[in-house]
């Protein structure tokens, strides 16, 4: 998951970048209404975290620009408001939930897991291919029943992998999709995480190498 948290507290946002990236969680910052909507142009985000009251264009002019691109990306919006009535404004405007400040990082996540589970594309909670379990909500992996411990990179590798269902993913798409914008293009990440996480999951070779294109599952179909 790659979410885009905007925030204008600098301390503030690199705790939540932080702490997200601990949790196998993707995450870009944007201090301002312009850089938010500058990287939603030239990025691909499964969530956006706003804080309403930001530098620019307000958050709820971003959640405005969000709604009419028409990608149906949910928008949690964090803020210090807690009225009823700012709440209500916030849904009216296209947000999908509301967490005021402060709050627990746990928290946070949970309710990130909860509206990517219920994204667009309906994923299931829990996804099976080629022998392999795996449980995005619980972070576990197991392979013909048998439990596969995996780092946190590993885990977000594997969960695009298993998504596309014997897809071919490439090593770009993998960068975007389990890194985030701080991301070296020319760095062997990539190669070096798939490398790990195959044998992780240990013979015969589940990940199959596509030549000159990227990555896939091998279904044995």
């Amino acid at each position: 998951m790659r979410v885009l948290v905007v925030e204008d507290e600098p301390y503030l946002a690199e705790a939540i970048r932080d702490g997200l990236r601990l949790e196998a969680i993707a995450a870009d910052t944007a201090g301002d209404g312009d850089t938010a909507m500058e990287l939603l142009s030239i990025n691909t985000y499964d969530i956006a975290v706003l804080d309403r009251d930001i530098p620019g264009p307000s958050g709820d002019e971003v959640a405005e620009y969000i709604v009419a691109s028409g990608t149906g990306m949910p928008i949690l919006m964090l803020t210090a408001a807690d009225r009823l009535d700012d709440k209500a404004s916030g849904f009216e405007l296209g947000a999908d939930d509301y967490l005021t400040k402060p709050f627990a990082l746990r928290e946070l996540v949970l309710r990130l897991r909860a509206l990517d589970r219920r994204r667009g594309h309906n994923r299931p909670p829990v996804r099976e291919v080629a022998g392999l379990r795996v449980d995005p909500f619980r972070r576990e992996v197991y392979r013909d029943g048998r439990y596969v411990a995996l780092t946190r990179k590993q885990f977000a590798v594997l969960e695009v992998l298993v998504a596309a269902e014997g897809g071919v993913i490439s090593a770009e798409e993998l960068l975007q999709r389990a890194w985030d914008e701080n991301a070296d293009p020319f760095t062997n990440a990539v190669r070096i995480t798939v490398s790990a996480l195959r044998k992780r999951l240990g013979e015969p070779w589940l990940i199959t190498t596509v030549t000159g294109v990227g990555y896939r599952i091998d279904t044995g179909t």
